[in-house]
């Protein structure tokens, strides 16, 4: 999405006002899509220029308080090892200052004189980005940038492609001629694309220039750099660089790590601790702690002793560390803090339990639940009340986020922050949990077994096609039980954007399918008040939720694809699922619309027995 044109800002009096260093802006994102889209190492097109997304290290100078405020979650920061977070600047009209960043890539060329070179040597004047001999006409950033899968970036090597045949061996330095771009029109790809320079080398196109070895055979090698960190040095690099279009989602993909907040952090009192737990931890009694918290907030009454030492218990009890084993992964840690919101999901948090500033709050509905029992549901619970935290870790390019490893994970800053830029949403949402022992006796059912085992073997080989070492890679996450909340969370997804009238991108899936856990939440997924409108906890109720189900499954067993749809030999990690049945918005599904299979819900043709609803559709 290319943001709006730059906006004048204005005062109070009515009189513009500028950023705090009278930066010159460019244009306005919303405030979440500096975590999805546009965070931080992305490129971002503005009218007719491109930019790169600066780094955070100075973000605590010149993202202002009131604009960029601190955000808690204790739990998530403690996965990630930070003790903060903080929400980006908005893009409003009142705004002081906003997110820095930095021309990129810098080649251009000029459609006029069709001259192709760095942007300095157009000699632009200060702020713009035109050719001076053509009478201001605007330049053209590179479509082309040149990427690693350690998440460098640089500028496309346009001078070594074009003389690439034309140097005589051992030959060095440039030709000093001046380079040209130019379109023949004659179609839409590559090869229409020719390159020309006035030393006389035939005239090259692009063609060829995307294939994987492309750079490596030229002997072009990555230089490390890293262009949306100020002054960072080039980091020597071994990766194979790769050519990438500007707009690709391959150049930037975001590692997002997000948490609900839950009981007994929900309530706010936690975020007044928040700057105060390492001193709190390292005190070794109770005597102790209450001085402490005597000293530390005299004049406020809601933080008790009781309190604080319940809270520090939790957080014991929440490390899923064993004796003895040392440093635990994060991986290890943010499955065991999706347990810990499965618990919570099960067991429930009453409102009249709780006071008015408590962010979570879950309940089972009023009427009987007994028309879920045929599809195998137990007790829906009503979340009414939630607040989610999404943090971006880091980001990826080329590979994305599931097939790499920590290793080619791009960083944020140029040296390690205490906090990472992050949302808040605040919603509601059901949560659906399947009856465990129906569940595995359908799971262990050889036709299903199969199927999914087909569909583990394609993500695994996937997986190990993408990734730099494919021994650093983990196994794909799929089993049946996976795989059938994954495909029930999309088709519910769906039946309720048509019911409660939500746009299917408001909607938003969280699954906990790992042993022990049959669960999925289906909540809001928007900042906006589409969040509290209470559209969505009213479809929990149980004879609406079982009409839903019922609706949605019929559904299912039809696609206007079909019978190429449902009977699909993929080789693929989905099987029977498309665009046209199962398939979400990117920005409702956590699996990126993979690991999904509507036969696993319904069944097929020939195997109706394969489904976990086949009985319930059959009534």
């Amino acid at each position: 999405m290319t943001p709006p044109r730059e906006r004048r800002r204005r005062g109070a009096d009515g009189v513009s006002a500028a950023p705090r260093l009278a930066l010159p802006r460019r244009g306005s994102v919303r405030r979440s899509q500096m975590i999805t889209t546009y965070g931080v190492g992305s490129l971002i097109a503005v009218d007719n220029e491109s930019f790169i997304v600066s780094g955070i290290d100075d973000a605590y100078r010149t993202w202002p308080l009131d604009e960029a405020p601190i955000v808690h979650e204790h739990r998530l920061a403690r996965v990630l090892g930070v003790s903060h977070f903080r929400l980006p600047p908005a893009s409003e009209d009142t705004s002081k200052d906003g997110v820095r960043v930095r021309r990129f890539p810098l080649w251009h060329s000029c459609p006029k004189c069709q001259s192709l070179q760095h942007v300095r040597g157009f000699n632009p004047p200060a702020g713009k980005n035109v050719c001076t001999d053509c009478d201001d006409e605007p330049l053209v950033p590179s479509r082309f940038v040149v990427a690693c899968e350690d998440g460098h970036l640089d500028d496309f090597p346009y001078w070594k492609w074009l003389h690439r045949k034309n140097r005589e061996e051992g030959t060095t330095g440039h030709c000093g001629g001046e380079m040209s771009m130019r379109f023949s029109g004659q179609s839409a790809s590559l090869r229409s694309i020719l390159l020309s320079c006035t030393c006389g080398v035939p005239e090259a196109s692009m063609e060829g220039a995307f294939r994987r070895s492309a750079l490596t055979d030229l002997g072009v090698r990555c230089e490390g750099r890293r262009p949306w960190l100020k002054d960072a040095p080039a980091e020597f690099c071994t990766q194979a660089p790769r050519t990438l279009q500007r707009g690709s989602s391959a150049v930037w993909q975001p590692v997002l790590k997000s948490a609900l907040s839950i009981p007994p952090w929900s309530d706010g009192i936690a975020d007044k601790l928040a700057s105060h737990w390492d001193r709190l931890r390292s005190l070794a009694s109770r005597e102790k702690i209450e001085i402490y918290l005597m000293g530390a907030f005299h004049d406020d009454d809601t933080i008790s002793v009781d309190t604080v030492m319940a809270l520090l218990e939790a957080e014991q009890a929440e490390d899923p560390a064993e004796e003895g084993a040392g440093n635990i992964g994060t991986a290890n840690r943010y499955q065991a803090l999706r347990r810990q919101e499965y618990e919570r999901l099960c067991a429930g948090n009453a409102q009249r339990d709780r006071g008015r500033g408590e962010q979570f709050v879950c309940e089972p509905p009023d009427t009987d639940p007994g028309a879920l029992i045929p599809f195998g549901v137990e007790k829906p619970m009503l979340v009414k009340r939630l607040r989610e935290v999404r943090a971006l870790k880091a980001f990826t390019r080329i590979a994305d986020p599931e097939s790499s490893s920590d290793g080619h994970e791009a960083a944020l800053s140029l040296t390690p922050t205490d906090w990472l830029p992050a949302m808040e949403v605040h919603g509601e949402g059901v949560f659906v949990r399947l009856d465990e022992n129906r569940l595995d006796d359908w799971a262990h059912s050889v036709a299903v077994a199969a199927r999914v085992e087909r569909m583990r073997t394609n993500h695994d080989r996937m997986l190990r096609e993408r990734a730099t070492d494919p021994t650093e890679v983990p196994s794909s996450p799929a089993t049946p039980r996976m795989v059938l909340l994954h495909t029930l969370a999309h088709v519910l997804i769906n039946e309720w954007s048509l019911e409660a009238g939500y746009p299917a991108a408001a909607l938003r899936e969280r699954l906990y399918a790992d042993a022990g856990m049959a669960g999925l939440l289906v909540y809001t997924a928007t900042s906006d008040s589409a969040g509290s409108l209470g559209g969505v906890v009213a479809q929990g109720e149980p004879e609406r939720l079982a009409e839903a189900l019922r609706s949605a499954l019929r559904r299912a067993t039809w696609c206007s694809a079909d019978p190429l749809c449902v009977e699909a030999r993929s080789t693929g990690a989905n099987l029977a699922a498309c665009h046209a049945c199962a398939m979400l918005p990117e920005t409702s599904c956590e699996h990126n619309n993979i690991l999904l299979d509507r036969a696993l819900l319904v069944g097929t043709p020939d195997e109706p027995r394969l489904g976990f609803f086949a009985d319930a559709l059959s009534h």
